[in-house]
């Protein structure tokens, strides 16, 4: 293995207790950093130039590793898109095996190749759908879903009209086939999908042109949200109707607004990162009198959902039932004054909280706390939350340290063997149940607020847990619901993010989600908190939401002095090491 980085030192700073201090060490400048080979070879460039565009860096060498460059798994499913369109395939499992320029260029297969099994039939996408795991889970929640969806707002130029984003528009429903889905739903009776030939869908039906020549900042974004609600109102997945598309029009020789509204059956965040560049590749096309190329198209949708059905019976995917069977047997008092009802709890009687994380502790959480103890974002935002719902229920008279949640992964992981779904889109997220315990003692929670010890031994547990789970826990879905001989129990009740028709029932007793907002000053955490106002009163929500923060601060405090940090089994190819022998071998060795 080759570092990312060199730095020359005279002495390595040690602690009085005569091990390396960490926190004195000088942190690497990846952005200006030129240490490291160059590219030796065409496919070496082209994967460089890969590597800095999709990281947005200027210098890339051969020796660099991807995510120690701040890549994740989300940048890997483009870098695998942009590589692909460049006459190069790997896979993103090949990207986290492999992590360097030089390490993938000798693995990567040219596109005339034979690594990937892309149909030759261009119509191979259309045709009935099975649902996919999460769809079935969407079908279960019940209640109105028409207005179920995500958007998007980019700017257009001022050159574009009616008719060019018109023909933009088509070409981008003729070529993503899932944007043709029309559903079946009749009360008692299983949900049907099916996708409509090319040319079956009428784009100049789905866009609305707005004039809002003259009319700029807060009365603009006014009347965009007023236009929201139209859009919304107009979608008809059972008729067909799974996008829409407003036009804000600036006026001759102005920039305008393109509001893109898809229901979420046909996308879901990673699809935005493929359909917004299609946007504008189209559009250059139309306005310079070119057909759009998108390239070589991979598997569809359609194929993909056909592919699970058969990977949900294979041998592997069943070996993993006693895991999740045990996952949803653990212990898990309500957080709620009463279970959740369907009839009483929809989206219109639910209440949100918005809270933000400021940049001081915002920023180490990003990136100087996951890589001292070699572990992901994620690891570190779940290690503070199950903390802070064990004190949450401490205080309230539950004796209980772990908690049941439902965590959502981008679902994009290699299920179908052969399948290349790194220019699909589609609702892909995967939903499985996992159970935190951080592994607390009554004694142990002064220290934990301290940032003491006990916080990274709580975040390595946590970090463990979520390790063991086979293929990003993708696989409890294919189970549950493409598996009926082989099926987990149901999950718990649940619930649904996103915008939605008040009609909507929910499935949890609340729904967090998290995204990181890069502000003037540097980046800041916004959490938005949604629940049912009947089940949970709005101060034990935001006490929640408190304790969240103040434990993500205790692990900020944690990762900051000499001895916080470390190894843990996952991190090893050889399994067998206990975390006492790791801690062992990195005391005798300084590391």
């Amino acid at each position: 293995m080759i570092p990312a980085a060199f730095i020359t030192l005279t002495e390595l700073p040690l602690t009085t207790n005569g091990k390396l201090d960490r926190k004195a060490l000088p942190a690497p400048n990846f952005t200006h950093q030129t240490t490291g080979r160059s590219p030796r070879n065409p496919r070496e460039a082209t994967l460089c130039t890969l590597f800095a565009e999709t990281l947005n860096l200027n210098t890339i060498t051969i020796d660099d590793n991807f995510f120690n460059l701040g890549g994740d798994s989300i940048v890997s499913i483009q870098l695998v898109s942009r590589a692909r369109a460049a006459g190069l395939v790997f896979t993103p499992r090949d990207v986290f095996q492999h992590r360097t320029v030089e390490a993938i260029a000798a693995i990567a297969v040219a596109t005339d190749g034979s690594a990937v099994d892309t149909p030759n039939d261009p119509e191979a996408g259309t045709g009935e759908l099975p649902a996919t795991p999460i769809i079935h889970w969407l079908s279960e929640a019940g209640g109105e879903i028409d207005g179920f969806y995500q958007a998007m707002v980019v700017r257009t130029p001022a050159t574009a009209t009616v008719e060019t984003l018109t023909t933009t528009l088509q070409s981008l429903i003729d070529h993503h086939d899932i944007l043709r889905l029309r559903t079946t739903r009749a009360e008692g009776r299983p949900w049907t999908f099916s996708v409509r030939p090319r040319g079956d869908v009428d784009a100049s039906s789905l866009l609305r042109r707005v004039d809002t020549a003259g009319v700029h900042g807060s009365e603009l974004r006014s009347l965009m949200a007023e236009e929201t609600k139209p859009a919304q109102e107009a979608l008809a997945p059972d008729d067909g109707v799974v996008l829409q598309a407003v036009w804000f029009d600036g006026g001759p020789g102005a920039e305008g607004r393109l509001l893109l509204m898809a229901h979420h059956l046909v996308v879901d965040g990673v699809s935005w990162r493929i359909l917004l560049p299609d946007l504008a590749t189209a559009h250059d096309a139309v306005e310079a009198g070119r057909e759009p190329d998108f390239g070589q198209p991979g598997t569809s949708y359609r194929g993909w959902a056909r592919g699970l059905v058969e990977a949900a019976s294979t041998e592997a995917r069943t070996a993993e039932l006693d895991t999740w069977t045990a996952m949803l047997g653990a212990e898990d008092p309500l957080l709620g004054n009463r279970p959740l009802d369907p009839a009483r709890d929809t989206a219109a009687t639910s209440r949100a909280l918005s809270v933000e994380l400021p940049t001081h502790l915002t920023e180490p959480l990003l990136t100087t706390v996951p890589a001292v103890f070699h572990a992901g974002v994620n690891d570190i935002l779940l290690t503070g939350f199950a903390l802070a719902v064990a004190d949450w229920r401490r205080r309230r008279g539950q004796n209980t340290t772990g908690t049941l949640i439902d965590l959502e992964g981008h679902g994009r992981e290699e299920l179908v063997p052969g399948a290349d779904i790194s220019r699909t889109i589609g609702w892909f997220t995967s939903l499985y149940p996992v159970h935190l315990s951080p592994g607390i003692t009554e004694d142990a929670w002064e220290e934990i607020w301290t940032g003491g010890p006990a916080v990274g031994n709580a975040v390595k547990s946590i970090k463990e847990q979520l390790r063991a789970l086979p293929d990003n826990g993708a696989g409890y879905g294919l189970l549950r619901h493409l598996n009926p001989d082989r099926s987990p129990a149901p999950e718990a009740d649940s619930g649904v993010s996103g915008g939605s028709d008040d009609g909507m029932r929910l499935r949890y007793a609340f729904v967090l989600s998290a995204a990181a907002i890069d502000g003037p000053d540097g980046p800041t955490l916004s959490a938005g908190w949604s629940w049912p106002q009947e089940l949970i009163a709005e101060e034990d929500v935001r006490d929640l939401a408190e304790s969240w923060f103040r434990a993500l601060e205790a692990i900020v405090t944690h990762a900051e002095g000499p001895d916080a940090g470390g190894r843990t089994a996952s991190d090893f190819s050889l399994g067998g090491l206990s975390q006492d022998e790791i801690a062992e071998f990195e005391d005798d060795f300084l590391l």
